[in-house]
Parts: structure tokens; sequence; C-alpha cells
């Protein structure tokens, strides 16, 4: 199946991990990584889980899954042992139109879940669309030795870049030579030598 990849804003918006053990765990923490606002249904939740919940990072519902439970949620992952129990959040996923992921079951799923390679605002996905995830992260693992963590700070000094260029440059051909110029690999080179405050001066004479 083809699926369309796509970058969701789930900062504040309400995701439901159905589970609470280690695979449960690390959706969580990647829904939190993108500011959602998650609630774990579970009987029992590991020991991260717990300090999440105890510092009120997380919302915890101490019991099984039941019926109608998906309603209020924008997003939902189900990750218990239980096939049958991953069935029915699916199908009730399915039926309220929510996205919902069940872990190593793309058939109940309507969407999948990429290995993630984050630096900064860089975001890298690789899925091999239910195939192998494992083969996803050894390509994730492989990029990691590319892109390092300067891209991070890289992407910001071009945010900052670009938002004075549009307030700026009105003239669309001028823009893009800037552009260009910004991401020639110069820049790129001082802030992987850690030269952080040679990449700004560059930024500013590319600017004038």
């Amino acid at each position: 199946m083809p699926y369309y990849p796509v970058m969701l804003d789930l900062k504040g918006l309400p995701c439901l991990v159905v589970g609470g053990g280690q695979v449960a765990e690390r959706k969580v923490l990647a829904l939190i990584e993108c500011q959602a606002v998650v609630t774990v249904i579970s009987p029992e939740i590991s020991p991260i889980l717990r300090d999440l919940w105890e510092r009120d990072v997380i919302c915890w519902l101490e019991r099984s899954f039941c019926a109608g439970d998906v309603g209020l949620y924008h997003l939902v992952v189900s990750a218990v042992n239980r096939p049958e129990i991953n069935s029915v959040v699916a199908e009730e996923c399915r039926q309220a139109k929510i996205p919902v992921n069940v872990v190593d079951d793309p058939p109940n799923c309507t969407f999948l879940l990429p290995a993630v390679l984050r630096r900064g605002e860089l975001v890298i996905a690789v899925s091999t669309g239910g195939a192998s995830p494992l083969v996803a992260r050894h390509i994730r693992d492989e990029l990691a030795q590319k892109y390092s963590s300067a891209y991070g700070e890289y992407l910001t000094l071009l945010a900052e870049a670009r938002d004075r260029v549009k307030q700026a440059c009105v003239d669309p051909r001028r823009r893009r030579e800037i552009f260009t110029e910004l991401t020639n690999g110069d820049l790129l080179n001082l802030v992987q030598a850690g030269r952080l405050d040679n990449a700004k001066e560059w930024v500013k004479r590319c600017l004038s």
C-alpha cells in the first residue's frame, strides 16, 4: 500500500496511547517531543511512564481500554500485546475517522510511524511501508552519521536569515539569489567547525 508522507502539528492536541509497556513508552516520548497532550490507558505502566505521570507530564487512566475511549482524541496509538484489544481500538478509530497506529500490525493502521532522526528543526523520517521497521532504523542510523547535530544550529541561522530577507527584500529573484548563497555550503562548514560567531558574521555579509 502506498502511504502519503506528512508532518503533523500535534502541539496542544489530545493524543491517546493504549498500553503501558516499553513500546508504549517510546510512543509516548515521541508524542511528548511534539508537544502533544498525552493520555495513557493501561492497568500498569513502566517506571518512566509513571514518573511522567507523577510529574503531570501525561495523564494515566489506570484501567483497560473500554469501548468509546477513542472519541476525545485526535490521534491514537495502540501498543498492547493482545491482538483482540488492538483490533477493537483500530475499528473504533476507523469508525470515528481518527488516525490510528497499531504497533507491528500494518493492516490495522491508518498511518505508520517511521524511524525518525531529529537535528533541531531538521526531521528525517524513514519508512519501509511496514515491511521492515528494523531496516528503517538502520537507514536512519546511517543518516545520523552524515547529518550531525550542527544541522540544528545551521537551520536556526537560516530561519532567522530567511525572516529578515522576507521583510527587507521584495524582489523574488533577489530573494532566491540570497537564499542560494546562504545554502551554498560555506555557512554549514562554519557551523560544523564550531565557528558560530564567524557563521553569524557570514550571514550578515550575505544579507548586506
